[in-house]
């Protein structure tokens, strides 16, 4: 039962964020961030919130500042919007998963070449060793 309110009330916080970031922060420091999920604590109290942002370290850098500096003015959007007796905490996690992805992707590309290259050798290569004495032709494939 807890698991299942802890999740609605994440959703809420992340819809609510996300509306809030929609409509712009007078911080020229934010970029173009995406709220990409919110975990509450098992007690309501705390609530952590994973984003991303598009571009570059430095905009990265920027947009975690100004995200840090409107925490409160975010956590006050929340407790007007939520019916809750208490506002939980909140902090601003960057999220690794667009990296993650960009690696694996990376990795699987390097697969990918690497099996056409096996492929392209495989065509043409010959078994080692001498041919068969007393393999016929008939024999043959």
């Amino acid at each position: 039962m807890a698991g299942e309110r802890q999740a609605r009330l994440a959703d809420r916080i992340r819809v609510i964020l996300a509306e809030r970031l929609d409509k712009g922060l007078r911080d020229p420091r934010l970029g173009y961030v995406t709220i990409t999920d919110v975990r509450v604590s098992g007690d309501l109290q705390h609530a952590s919130v994973f984003y991303t942002v598009l571009g570059t370290e430095e905009e990265r850098v920027s947009s975690a500042a100004a995200l840090t500096s409107a925490t409160g003015m975010l956590r006050s959007e929340v407790g007007r919007q939520l019916s809750t007796r208490l506002v939980p905490t909140l902090e601003f996690i960057p999220d690794a998963l667009p990296e993650n992805a960009d690696h694996i992707s990376a990795l699987l590309r390097e697969a990918q070449q690497r099996d056409a290259e096996v492929a392209r050798l495989a065509a043409t290569s010959k078994h080692a060793g001498d041919a068969d004495p007393y393999r016929t032709e008939d024999e043959e494939d």
